[in-house]
């Protein structure tokens, strides 16, 4: 049943998920705003674990920076909240894609401008960024970071003299591709939605106060009370006078990415009008449907996995059981054994409970499969903990190509998926069976089965916003 592992895609470590980039949190006229951005980016920190950073803005129009890599709880310490006043903030966790790593590419951004202080915080992906950065270095603009983030100040900077907002729509205007965006001008806030409405973005209030999060799970950790969502294409205004809303680019077909129901989106967070946990828990109720089989239990790859494990046992009538216990105490480096020890990576984070496994035929259920590494291991573990059979189910359909759109994905020859059949994957796994949701199914469990209104381009390759990243795209030979 093993193919030579030679043959299938690597990773270079054992995290083989897709990773959203970066999660944004705004609050405007609260004397804490600091205090309150630090426990959204808490709350926000799935989002991006490589740093974080807070802009706030002063009594007396001062801008205030703390950016630093690491996660929020040990970059915002008292002394650093003292040291950010003022009634307004905006914030950012970042995860970096490969070699993006430091702290100059931490957000926000922030520079003086015109008397003023500008930040941006951004979620997403410009895919136009090459010719945009190109463009404006032929016209002398000095680049300081390898991020498309800093392309929207320099934009607002270029942007003809006028109001504050008119200048960031101007910079917004000459962008394509995905943003959830923050800008941070003065005393006024402004937040945007590309048309296409890739990323989330929300609105909320604590009493007076507004605020801004990718994410409306972080409203509850404030206490603040969810709003709405801002829509694609909408731009709000927050300023002393409260919040305004403009719609000023053309209007374009709704394209939310379907991969925040799937995996990015806490699981008690309702985006795009739907509660994340119901969706996944009901990928798994159909991928039982879909994808039944004999066996003694249902256990989840945790903690991503559990929702759609909990639907497919339901649905199955199969006991379902923790039997893979995460460790949540692994930091971003550890030292290995001199001596090398077979899955040291996953069983770093993760380990079999072998008393419900031994002897048992065991459905496994994961929401993706990208490179195929992990399963792999995953599988093996579970067989070496005694498991008689041992079938992977997937709640999502093949990832077959890159994103663009704000996610860290590896390129298109490095998933499996784009170059292997479900039997071949399944076979490189070492599994007895491997079995994916379909993509009529996913659309069912996340309320759109008639497929408009999501991207889906990691599953179909149907960009919304068209780009030819060669490299990217490209297959092996052969």
């Amino acid at each position: 049943m093993n193919l030579d592992p030679d043959l299938f895609p690597d990773a270079p470590d054992d995290d083989d998920h897709f990773h959203d980039e970066c999660g944004v949190f705004a609050v405007y006229g609260h004397p804490e705003a600091a205090n309150l951005t630090y426990l959204g980016l808490h709350a926000l920190q799935h989002r991006g674990q490589e740093s974080a950073g807070i802009a706030t803005l002063d009594g007396a129009g001062k801008m205030h920076l703390h950016r630093q890599m690491g996660l929020v709880q040990d970059i915002f310490s008292p002394p650093v909240i003292a040291g950010l006043p003022g009634n307004i903030a905006i914030g950012h966790v970042r995860y970096s894609t490969a070699g993006a790593s430091h702290v100059r590419n931490a957000q926000p951004f922030a520079v003086e401008h015109g008397g003023l202080g500008v930040a941006c915080a951004h979620n997403g992906n410009l895919t136009n960024v090459e010719q945009l950065k190109a463009a404006l270095d032929a016209a002398g603009s000095i680049f300081q970071t390898s991020t498309d983030t800093e392309v929207f100040l320099h934009l607002y900077a270029r942007a003809p003299a006028g109001p504050i907002v008119d200048r960031v729509v101007h910079a917004l205007r000459q962008t394509r591709g995905a943003y959830s965006v923050l800008f941070l001008v003065g005393d006024t806030l402004v937040a945007a939605r590309d048309p296409h409405g890739f990323r989330p973005l929300s609105l909320g209030i604590l009493n007076r106060a507004h605020v801004v999060a990718s994410e409306p799970t972080a409203f509850d950790l404030i206490a603040a009370e969810f709003v709405r969502d801002v829509e694609p294409g909408e731009v709000l205004v927050i300023g002393p006078e409260g919040v305004r809303s403009l719609r000023p680019f053309d209007p374009a077909p709704s394209r939310f990415c379907v991969f925040e129901h799937v995996y990015f989106a806490r699981p008690d967070s309702t985006v795009n009008g739907r509660a994340v946990y119901v969706a996944r828990r009901r990928m798994g109720e159909i991928l039982a449907a879909q994808s039944p089989i004999d066996a003694d239990v249902v256990i989840p790859v945790p903690d991503s996995g559990v929702p759609a494990a909990i639907g497919y046992a339901n649905a199955a009538g199969i006991p379902f059981e923790m039997g893979l216990i995460r460790s949540h105490y692994v930091g971003r480096t550890f030292i290995e054994p001199a001596q090398s020890i077979r899955h040291f990576g996953v069983r770093l984070k993760l380990n079999p409970v072998r008393q419900l496994l031994q002897g048992r035929r065991v459905v496994v259920v994961d929401d993706s499969i990208v490179r195929g590494t992990t399963a792999r291991k995953i599988v093996k573990m579970i067989r070496d903990a005694g498991a008689r059979e041992v079938h992977l189910r997937i709640s999502s359909p093949p990832t077959r190509w890159p994103c663009f759109y704000g996610i860290d994905t590896p390129t298109r020859r490095e998933l499996i998926a784009a170059s292997h059949s479900v039997e071949e994957i399944s076979r490189y796994i070492t599994a007895d069976s491997l079995a994916y949701l379909s993509q009529d199914g996913l659309r069912e469990a996340v309320g759109y089965p008639g497929g408009d209104g999501f991207c889906e381009a990691c599953f179909t390759g149907d960009y919304p916003v068209e780009i030819i990243p060669a490299e990217r795209l490209a297959m092996p030979r052969g």
